[in-house]
């Protein structure tokens, strides 16, 4: 049997650091994927000329990349681990006898310098500009998702607070259609959208309108967070991340909001943000989940000349009553039919953008179907019509498309597997950080991670 009594400590290693780097070691297929020398003239503005030396940014950053990459989400353990870790050492460029930058370092320089630049967003961007220049970015078809991310917050510690709705992004123009199509018929118009929401009543325990206000749970720990709560996942003060990534599963963008803002209202703000880009005019189609099936969200992809793939979205109605899809529209005279062959004619256009369309009592007194239609008193079978319901029809109409079958399986393999990665090895399924902006900056430096780490196993296999 091998004893081992003999080992000794104070042998001295005549090797130079580079040649301790294995050659297949992550690190070097990092640096070997890009020149992080970018990073100086993107913050020279943020130092000054006098005073004492400071620490050499892309130390910094590299710093954050490390624990990132490597999973530690913990500036104090990431420093620990680059005062052993050789090949750590090797990619900050510090020599194997060189003082490691203090863990509070970096939030000292953040607070100083970079909290309110645009470092991180620049960071992103170079890093995917660098992808895209080595060809590994297909931007033809995008895949949209959303995902949360636990704050740094305890769920019990909030209060009840009352708080102006957000106005969405489209609804100026909601508003424009729908007076036109009030004055058509000689109603009059609407000066604003009815933005009624529900509230929680305190000495009722129910649901209460509250018009353009609404009530609710705000955090004591980080204010800046929402209450996250959909299906059957845990409730928790989160922050929500709308991303964007290509079929290559190369992240596009990111837009970090609040966990009680709906996915489908953070779709608008992620979406501006990849419109914005210069590669924009290379997508045509635009990959989401059944989440996003909504009349404006399929009016604002159609109205860019691109092509939603979104899947099937299960009706609303009970189980005993007739679906929406089996009263037929008719395009031409602008009325409903119904399964027992009579008309619903157009009324009015509500202050929400639906067109009403009603039975004639009549009709409806004496009809067989009435106990699967309606439970109105008066007999009356109403339907609303959103303004840009052609919109979603004709993205139901791409549904039935070869490629359709083809594009929206992908999601799966791309944008979910971003965000499972992300996860599971790069720090998203919890922050340590409290405030929008933070987490915000965070973010992109994480799906920034996440792009240098694809890339640069792309260009070694390469």
């Amino acid at each position: 049997m091998t004893n081992r009594n003999n080992t000794k400590f104070d042998s001295i290693i005549m090797y130079t650091l580079d040649e301790l780097v294995p050659q297949d070691h992550l690190v070097r297929k990092l640096e070997n994927a890009l020149d992080f020398c970018f990073i100086y003239p993107k913050v020279n503005h943020l130092y000054s000329r006098y005073g004492r030396p400071s620490i050499d940014p892309l130390v910094l950053f590299k710093m954050l990349m490390i624990n990132i990459i490597f999973g530690y989400n913990s500036m104090r353990r990431t420093c620990q681990e680059i005062q052993v870790n050789l090949a750590y050492r090797w990619f900050l460029g510090l020599d194997i006898d060189e003082s490691v930058p203090n863990f509070s370092a970096w939030s000292q320089n953040y607070i100083r310098r970079y909290k309110d630049s645009s470092t991180f967003e620049e960071i992103f961007e170079e890093i995917l500009s660098q992808a895209i220049s080595y060809g590994f970015v297909d931007c033809t078809t995008v895949f949209g998702d959303s995902t949360h991310q636990k704050a740094n917050a305890n769920k019990r510690k909030s209060i009840k607070k009352e708080v102006e709705v957000i106005k969405k992004k489209y609804e100026d123009d909601l508003l424009n259609e729908i007076n036109d199509d009030r004055e058509c018929i000689g109603k009059k118009t609407y000066d604003s959208m009815n933005r009624t929401e529900y509230a929680f009543d305190e000495e009722t325990g129910e649901e209460v309108k509250v018009g353009s206000r609404k009530i609710i749970n705000e955090s004591t720990t980080d204010p800046e967070s929402g209450c996250f709560h959909k299906g059957e996942k845990e409730k928790c003060f989160a922050y929500s991340h709308q991303a964007f990534c290509d079929k290559n599963a190369f992240v596009l963008t990111v837009k970090t909001v609040p966990g009680n803002v709906h996915d489908s209202v953070s779709f608008f703000y992620a979406y501006q943000q990849l419109m914005n880009t210069e590669y924009a005019g290379q997508i045509k189609n635009v990959s989401l989940d059944a989440g996003y099936v909504s009349p404006a969200i399929c009016r604002e992809i159609i109205e860019n000349k691109q092509d939603p793939y979104m899947p099937y979205k299960r009706p609303m109605t009970r189980r005993e009553f007739f679906r929406k899809y089996e009263y037929a529209y008719d395009e031409e005279y602008d009325c409903y039919i119904c399964p027992n062959n009579k008309v619903l004619s157009y009324t009015t256009t509500t202050r929400d953008g639906y067109r009403q369309y009603k039975s004639d009592p009549k009709d409806c007194e004496s009809c067989p179907f009435r106990s699967r239609c309606t439970k109105s008193r008066t007999h009356v079978k109403v339907i609303n019509r959103h303004l840009w319901e052609r919109y979603r029809e004709q993205t139901e109409e791409i549904r039935h498309t070869s490629e359709w079958k083809e594009i929206y399986p992908k999601r799966k393999e791309t944008i979910e597997r971003v965000f499972a990665d992300c996860k599971e090895n790069n720090g998203l399924r919890f922050t340590r950080l409290k405030g929008l902006k933070k987490n915000q900056h965070n973010a992109w430096l994480i799906f920034a991670c996440h792009n240098l780490k694809k890339m640069a196993i792309w260009n070694g296999i390469a």
